[in-house]
């Protein structure tokens, strides 16, 4: 089995800057790309998970939330040779406006379905021991609803989530960390504990 690590992407692989409309301007958080690889080099599967609503809002199209992602891919490989094994995104958002995305579904944060179908493509993870980094606390829901261990990042809206002016945390967290880098060595020292048993 394989333990995969499903993270977020804006405010916790890049800066949180609302909806990005100029790929130049994505930015990785400070050491993101380095602790991507060392998953990557400790044999974790590292996929994306994240609700872009922009094309459902009528900000941009479909290609560009794809543009955004090679971006984010792009700088993790120039700055660390690093890699995601996989990238799911939601586009829908029931009030939208673009009607082709404006409905319900089953892979909007925190609904498991970006998880589940990872779980398709990857039949070997081990949901269970897997874990999902982001910053709101529909993360830590998602992680839940997917039997998932969810880890908070105090970036991007983690600190208002924390003080309660930013969604609510009706599931408490397994760990709080400052970013991914210390996230990732938290989930790293798990690993090294589970096979020390």
């Amino acid at each position: 089995m394989k333990i995969a690590v499903f993270f977020d992407r804006d405010g916790t692989l890049n800066v949180e800057k609302g909806y990005i409309r100029d790929v130049a301007e994505v930015e990785l958080i400070p050491g993101a790309a380095h602790a991507v690889r060392s998953l990557n080099d400790a044999g974790f599967l590292c996929i994306l998970t994240s609700n872009q609503t922009g094309a459902a809002r009528g900000y941009y199209s479909l290609e560009h939330i794809h543009a955004l992602n090679n971006r984010v891919m792009e700088l993790l490989r120039k700055e660390a040779g690093a890699w995601l094994d996989a990238v799911y995104f939601c586009p829908h958002y029931e009030n939208g406006t673009v009607a082709e995305y404006a409905h319900p579904c089953d892979c909007r944060k925190p609904e498991p379905g970006m998880i589940y179908r990872a779980k398709q493509e990857f039949p070997d993870i081990d949901l269970q021991n897997s874990f999902v980094v982001g910053d709101k606390a529909s993360d830590i829901a998602f992680a839940q609803n997917a039997g998932c261990r969810g880890i908070l990042v105090r970036t991007g809206y983690g600190e208002s989530v924390l003080s309660g002016t930013y969604q609510t945390l009706e599931v408490q967290p397994e760990a709080i960390c400052t970013d991914i880098t210390e996230a990732v060595a938290y989930i790293l020292a798990q690993q090294q504990g589970a096979t020390a048993k």
